[in-house]
């Protein structure tokens, strides 16, 4: 069973390599004909006058920079993209920071923790109670506020 096992490992791996190797064929052919192409238009370019050659730089750069400037204008159009998502994700953060903040003005005195200490050293005053939720009267119009949206 280890020797099938490793036999059968060996093949797949003479398989892989064997196709990895005729992709390599395959590319190595195109680039030999891409080369081809190339030197037979650098040759028809030498046998132009310098004016011809010229303008057919002129026309291969023009070309090669309208398709780096395409390029660039799909990357701004990207970035752009991403900034808007960002831009609606910090408002979202934004709102719930903001309705967490509010959340925390709704907690009663005792439990808020950046004011336990101070609690201990006041005497306690009577308070009127409204219902079940206690609050400050000048944080009434917050709590209405947020009870309501």
């Amino acid at each position: 069973p280890v020797l099938r096992l490793l036999e059968a490992q060996l093949q797949d791996q003479r398989r892989e390599h064997e196709e990895e190797m005729e992709a390599l064929r395959n590319q190595v052919d195109l680039m030999q004909e891409e080369l081809e192409k190339q030197q037979q238009a650098f040759l028809q370019t030498l046998q132009l006058s310098p004016e011809v050659q010229v303008e057919l730089g002129l026309q291969q750069e023009i070309t090669r920079l309208t398709n780096e400037n395409l390029d660039l204008k799909e990357l701004l159009e990207k970035l752009e993209k991403d900034e808007k998502k960002l831009k609606k994700q910090l408002k979202i953060y934004m709102k719930k920071v903001q309705d967490f903040e509010a959340s925390q003005t709704m907690v009663p005195v005792e439990r808020r923790p950046h004011e336990r200490n101070m609690q201990v050293a006041v005497q306690r005053k009577e308070k009127d109670f409204q219902g079940m939720l206690e609050y400050y009267k000048e944080d009434e119009p917050l709590l209405i506020r947020n009870l309501i949206t």
